[in-house]
């Protein structure tokens, strides 16, 4: 039956514009021109002077041949040119690629030749990184260099044009495009290709608009936050924050270095509210010495989104001033889409059961439509009992576009009308689901399935455990038994057997680790651990 409603009520340019995160930045320009945008070492930047830095780069990308569509990659730290890059790049009408800085030249290669690089914006202390991947790549960008003033040991490459005298070349009043279509793509990400080439994962206009207002909105950030920029901006986009921000009109301290003294300093002096990172950071925080400990005048808000902090770290945080809450996403989902949303008569229970309750991943972000945990070869939802192990599934707006020339890896994530996510999780009967794994994570012993999580989660209760990661070893009876990598904390000395004694107590018989390896354990320059590298070091023991 047709609905008289959509007769003749057509959309016009009075009542329908794409939905695009390019927008808040102009309205907080026009709004609040004087507040301060960007703080980045010395440099001050007001929002009237960061609306017109990314119209001018906008403009000097147009003047360089960039037209909707193109590609412009971004090798930088977490400045002020990164936060230029998320508007001036779209603002072309060109799709924004953020190159992990920790990656190796052939991956760099791999990724400017997949995304068709035109332009690249390179920091000045990665230049020799990108010269190196561009010798191994087919195409040949223009490149532009960012001198940052917080880097001093570094020298501008002769014969590249510096970002500074590139953004001069752009008009400050640069009618920057609005994109033809809120489903037009605004970046590309690649997953971390730890089984084979990387994904190019495609984000839209819209989603990104969705998810950035969904930050704020799912966070309680109210106006003029103040965000310190621990997260990588390379990582899903900052997980949207840097559109988050203009929204709210808040202020982003950007810091080059992940390093103790100056997150402190930052805290203290600019009053930092709002900050996210992996659980390491959180480690890195509290591990500082009391000379670089400043007593905090204001409660922080720290989002982590990689596995739960152990309790102790929980408890250590909030003692220090510190508000954790739990997130989870995956760059497939612009970043977050999941929230441990907290209930107020949870903080009547002890510290060890609101522990366990953080430890959920919980439920879906405001702009995500659905979330489950599904049987992937029925489809149908697992009961709802924190037992029942299923696949995570993500379905709405905040879902990427697909994977970039990959038709088959995007038909196989998007089976049966929802995002497989490839991790493995339960729900509870109050809807927060509950990770227990990635589906390549889980071992098998014997033909029982053992959560790594939950053996990490046992021996993180230990005293002289600091990390640990539980991969799947070879066993020529079994098929495979769990392998613990461990670093212990600082000042304590620890035998195999004494951890093996503490899973026999906690654990069944069978999901107890059968080697307990103590060494340093890689993580990736999110903080991810890479149980990749592990599993390969198990297979030789």
């Amino acid at each position: 039956m047709t609905n008289p409603y959509n007769i003749g009520l057509d959309r016009n340019q009075a009542n329908y514009q794409p939905l695009t995160p390019l927008t808040f930045l102009e309205r907080a320009a026009n709004v609040f021109p004087d507040h301060v945008a960007i703080i980045h070492g010395k440099m001050r930047f007001t929002y009237a002077d960061f609306y017109t830095r990314s119209r001018q780069l906008a403009s000097a990308l147009t003047k360089h041949g960039i037209k909707r569509g193109d590609t412009v990659s971004a090798l930088l730290a977490n400045t002020s040119a990164m936060l230029e890059c998320h508007y001036g790049v779209p603002m072309s009408g060109a799709v924004l690629h953020s190159i992990n800085t920790r990656l190796d030249a052939s991956i760099i290669a791999f990724q400017l030749d997949h995304a068709k690089a035109e332009i690249v914006i390179v920091d000045g202390e990665f230049m020799p990184l990108m010269q190196e991947a561009l010798a191994l790549a087919k195409v040949s960008p223009i490149v532009v260099e960012y001198l940052d003033p917080e880097f001093m040991d570094v020298n501008a490459t002769v014969g590249i044009l510096e970002y500074e005298k590139f953004l001069q070349l752009g008009d400050k009043e640069f009618e920057w495009l609005m994109p033809e279509d809120e489903w037009d793509a605004i970046s590309i990400n690649y997953t971390s290709g730890t089984t084979g080439d990387p994904k190019g994962v495609v984000s839209h206009h819209r989603g990104a608009y969705l998810l950035a207002q969904g930050n704020a909105l799912t966070t309680s950030m109210s106006k003029h936050a103040v965000y310190l920029w621990t997260l990588p901006m390379f990582h899903c986009n900052g997980w949207c924050f840097p559109w988050t921000l203009s929204a709210i009109i808040g202020t982003h301290i950007c810091l080059r270095q992940v390093r103790a003294e100056p997150i402190w300093q930052a805290l203290s002096e600019h009053k930092v509210t709002h900050l996210c990172g992996a659980p390491i950071v959180m480690s890195l925080i509290i591990d500082a010495s009391k000379a670089i400990k400043k007593e905090l005048s204001h409660q922080v808000q720290f989002f982590t989104a990689a596995a739960p902090p152990p309790q102790k770290l929980l408890e250590n945080m909030k003692l220090a001033g510190f508000e954790v809450t739990h997130l989870y996403g995956l760059t497939e989902t612009y970043g977050p889409a999941v929230v441990n949303d907290w209930h107020q008569d949870w903080d009547n229970l002890s510290i060890e059961e609101q522990a366990a309750l953080k430890a959920r991943q919980g439920v879906r972000y405001l702009p995500l439509e659905g979330l489950d945990v599904l049987n992937p070869d029925t489809m149908q939802p697992v009961p709802r009992d924190g037992r029942t192990i299923g696949e995570v599934m993500f379905r709405g707006n905040v879902v990427m576009k697909g994977y970039f020339k990959n038709p088959d890896a995007t038909e196989k994530a998007f089976a049966g009308g929802w995002f497989h996510s490839g991790d493995l999780g339960v729900v509870y009967n109050n809807g927060y689901i509950q990770l227990k794994d990635r589906s390549k994570d889980i071992i098998i012993s014997g033909g029982e399935n053992i959560s790594s999580i939950e053996v990490e989660d046992t021996l993180y209760q230990h005293p002289a455990v600091s990390v640990v990661a539980v991969v799947a070893k070879p066993h020529d009876k079994w098929g495979e038994t769990p392998c613990a990598f461990i670093e212990l904390a600082e000042g304590y000395q620890l035998e195999a057997e004494e951890l093996r004694a503490w899973c026999r107590e906690r654990l069944a018989h069978f999901k107890v680790p059968t080697s307990f390896e103590f060494r340093s354990i890689p993580r990736t320059s999110t903080g991810k651990i890479q149980k990749f590298l592990l599993r390969s070091y198990a297979e030789n023991l």
